[in-house]
């Protein structure tokens, strides 16, 4: 019931409202569209619709001009993004992916911020049989992408493994149980017959109704001391409380997101707050009632201040936390204590429970692909032929080679070594501490290179760490190709996003456990003076640290930048 005092923002419904409004729970003409032959496209109001079925439609920036002069149509193309909860596939749904990608896709993987796949290059022709094959294999691409719950996270540290298989069990069922009611999906892409006279009223979607989310809604459940799906970046975020060894239930944290808008201050990244305890059983609940209050009082004027955070923020943390309690019928308990130590992966081979074995193999920039001399794609294909346990795909973009039997590890091992496969122990800890978004050429949103790009400034970067003695220090490194955030920037102890081609905001001061926010240190910048402005704060930093200090808190004890512990304080 909506609370008669609590008001949402005043002002007309956003056109994406509309297009929900109208589109009979998330099918518009997309059946029809889909099979239109005169164009690689589709409208945008289906577009828009698009995104919940977990698709993009992009173009390949890189021939936009070209083709303009040619006068074609963009090439269109579609990215699709699995919902894979917990980040965890079996070596048979790797091997699916793998060969669609060959197919259908641009030849290349790309493990994404949020644990999961993303395919890439998909013509609108083929689109259909991708999901019908992905769905063979006991996947979809249900809410990858839309006003609705995205891909549920979990911690994957492999040094947690007996944690991770119950947290991980925690995950798949919040996704099951937060998914779109609306057969839209199974009519449109695997064919199911729409039933006669079935009800297009509010029954169809108990939870969302007819009009979903004002925004997107992201949920990860953290097992501390890791923070490595960093928790506080979430709407709606679960850190795993541990007692003798066992799952006890978790602390709640509400109200993270890192998107914002270059020039509006009115928008900006924020930390999710702690606001009590609550035990395994009722997470489901807690998670439900959370996003029926987004659902009921988030900004349906503005999509720019449409995530729950602006909510949180609007209404007050205690508010919201008393209209919590009122829809659950229940209070949460006080917070338990927890210590998160880092927000990164921990590399290599570890040994799990039940003689199982993981190794943590690092995927520059999350790229699965093969290069001109390194078959990283062809070396996993050939692990998952043999591999019995099972992937699990991390938030930092890496991926874990997980639950490998003593029996395998040893043929394992000789395929990563036949083919190069490893922890990334040859390169630096700052490089191996980085994540981006892709960007360009694909992301209609970018507004500089990110994937493509930071490895090469890394590389310069390289130059400077190892001068200072740096090599093996961990500092966190973080590049968007705008501010959306979609590789978490204001958590890196350094971060970039793009404002234009070859310029970028650098960030600087985030914590490197992921509770602290980065601040902006210089605006608009090219190569030359990221270089130059690094070289400084490097070289100061390892004369002047102190034992154990981290990047991020030694540069605002430094005086380079003021801690940042709001996002309402982001701008000042």
């Amino acid at each position: 019931m909506v609370n008669p005092i609590l008001k949402a923002p005043e002002g007309p419904p956003s056109d994406v409202e509309r297009i929900k409004r109208e589109s009979n729970y998330l099918r518009g003409t997309l059946k029809e569209v889909m099979l239109d032959p005169i164009s690689a496209g589709i409208p945008d109001d289906d577009n828009r619709l698009m995104k919940h079925h977990g698709s993009y439609l992009q173009d390949d920036r890189d021939l936009r001009n070209e083709r303009q002069k040619q006068k074609l149509e963009p090439a269109y193309q579609f990215m699709l993004r699995v919902r894979l909860p917990g980040g965890v596939a079996t070596s048979a749904q790797w091997l699916v992916m793998d060969d669609l990608a060959q197919k259908y896709g641009n030849g290349t993987l790309k493990l994404t911020t949020r644990e999961t796949f993303q395919m890439h290059g998909i013509l609108k022709w083929n689109m259909k049989k991708t999901i019908q094959e992905i769905h063979s294999t006991m996947l979809d691409t249900i809410a990858a992408c839309g006003d609705v719950n995205r891909n549920v996270m979990c911690g994957s540290n492999p040094y947690q493994s007996e944690l991770h298989s119950e947290v991980y069990e925690w995950s798949k069922q919040l996704s099951d149980y937060l998914l779109p009611r609306t057969r839209a999906y199974h009519e449109i892409w695997l064919d199911e017959e729409k039933v006669a006279g079935t009800p297009e009223t509010e029954e169809v979607e108990p939870m969302y109704g007819p009009l979903y989310l004002p925004r997107k809604f992201k949920i990860g459940i953290a097992v501390p001391p890791s923070n490595d799906i960093d928790v506080f970046s979430q709407d709606l975020g679960f850190i795993a409380i541990v007692e003798e060894g066992k799952l006890v239930g978790f602390n709640v944290a509400i109200g993270g997101g890192m998107g914002m808008t270059h020039g509006d201050k009115e928008t900006y990244p924020q930390l999710a707050k702690v606001i009590g305890f609550c035990t395994p059983d009722k997470i489901l609940d807690l998670a439900e009632k959370v996003i029926t209050i987004q659902r009921d009082y988030g900004n349906r004027s503005e999509r720019k201040n449409a995530r729950f955070k602006y909510t949180v923020d609007r209404l007050g943390l205690e508010t919201v936390k008393t209209e919590l309690e009122n829809r659950l019928g229940w209070s949460l308990d006080e917070a338990k204590p927890y210590h998160f130590d880092n927000n990164g992966d921990r590399y290599g081979w570890v040994k799990g429970m039940k003689n199982k074995w993981h190794f943590t193999l690092f995927v520059e920039g999350g790229r699965i692909t093969d290069y001109e001399n390194y078959k990283l794609m062809t070396g996993l294909r050939e692990i998952a032929k043999v591999h019995t346990g099972e992937f699990r795909l991390t938030a930092n973009q890496n991926l874990i080679i997980a639950n490998i039997s003593s029996q395998k590890k040893k043929k394992i091992s000789e395929l990563m070594e036949q083919y190069g496969l490893t922890d990334g122990k040859q390169h630096s800890a700052l490089r191996r501490s980085s994540i981006a978004c892709v960007a360009l050429p694909t992301c209609g949103l970018a507004m500089a290179e990110a994937e493509r790009y930071l490895p090469t400034l890394i590389d310069k970067i390289e130059e400077i760490v190892d001068e200072n003695g740096l090599r093996d220090k961990e500092i966190t490194i973080r590049m968007t190709g705008c501010p959306n955030g979609c590789a978490r920037h204001a958590l890196g102890e350094i971060g970039f996003i793009g404002k234009a081609p070859g310029k970028y905001n650098m960030y600087l001061g985030a914590a490197h456990d992921g509770s602290r926010l980065s601040k902006m240190y210089r605006e608009n910048i090219g190569e030359a003076e990221i270089l130059s402005e690094l070289r400084v704060l490097l070289s100061r930093y390892a004369k002047e640290r102190e034992a154990g200090e981290h990047f991020g808190d030694y540069v605002i004890r430094a005086g380079f930048v003021k801690a940042v512990h709001s996002g309402l304080d982001f701008h000042d």
